[in-house]
């Protein structure tokens, strides 16, 4: 996971540092909810539900050629859930994509993501354990995940967009809840950058 966290971070210095290199960059902040697909009623699994809460969400969008580039996305759980009605615990989505972004007209674009992650989910703990590094009271369980979506982007004003959103992710063993399978959509808003021709 700390290896998945540093190759993010070096992918949004590098986004950051060489934008004139990019046909486009976007950045973008917004909140969304999840909604888990149950496979099998949790009653019936006795696992929980993932569905619900608010999810602020951090994107950025880097095109190089031809509307085609890298998106990367993180988002979180803003409040603590609780798993089986006890158990406090915060959902955290990481995901790295490629992305398809046609101009459609001069007010509206599209985006076409597909890609792959990790869910991180952090168990809270009434106390805490402490390492050499630093201290924590949650316990984490990490799945790897594959992901699709997509957004329409609605130029409101000059460079500026909102964008309605959606993404399914494919959560491998996803053991702790009732379904591998949940969908986050909602909205955000974010600023279009283009080199200077």
């Amino acid at each position: 996971m700390k290896s998945l966290m540093l190759a993010a971070v070096a992918c949004m210095v590098f986004a950051f540092a060489n934008p004139v290199l990019a046909q486009q960059f976007d950045a973008s902040f917004g909140v969304d909810t999840l909604n888990g697909i149950s496979e099998t009623s949790p009653t019936v699994s006795g696992l929980g539900s993932i569905t619900g809460g608010a999810y602020p969400v951090f994107g950025v969008n880097v095109l190089l050629k031809h509307n085609l580039g890298f998106n990367g996305e993180v988002s979180w759980r803003a409040s603590q859930g609780l798993y089986l009605g006890y158990q406090p615990f915060r959902p955290i989505f990481f995901d790295f994509n490629a992305i398809y972004a046609p101009q459609i007209n001069k007010r509206v674009g599209a985006e076409l993501v597909a890609g792959i992650g990790a869910e991180s989910l952090r168990f809270y703990q009434p106390f805490f354990n402490c390492n050499f590094v630093s201290c924590t009271n949650y316990v984490s369980s990490n799945h790897f995940l594959g992901d699709f979506g997509g957004g329409i982007k609605f130029y409101v004003h000059g460079n500026f967009f909102v964008r309605p959103e959606a993404r399914l992710y494919l959560i491998n063993n996803n053991v702790e809840f009732s379904s591998g399978k949940a969908v986050r959509y909602g909205i955000s808003i974010g600023y279009t950058a283009r080199p200077m021709q």
